[in-house]
């Protein structure tokens, strides 16, 4: 499995979690929310940093 897939998939269910939550307790929702972001941005430089060591 390549690196940083997993953060960046993970990071993508906690985004859609937090939008969700956002709903009922809005400070709570854009914390979860911007969790999710993070771990979606450092997949995703995990992702390119490997493509880039192995090409």
């Amino acid at each position: 499995m390549r690196e940083g897939l997993v953060p960046a998939v993970l990071g993508t269910a906690v985004t859609a979690s937090g939008v969700f939550l956002k709903e009922k307790l809005p400070a709570v929702g854009w914390g979860v929310v911007g969790f999710g972001l993070a771990h979606v941005v450092l997949g995703a430089i995990d992702l390119v940093e490997h493509r880039r060591s192995t090409h």
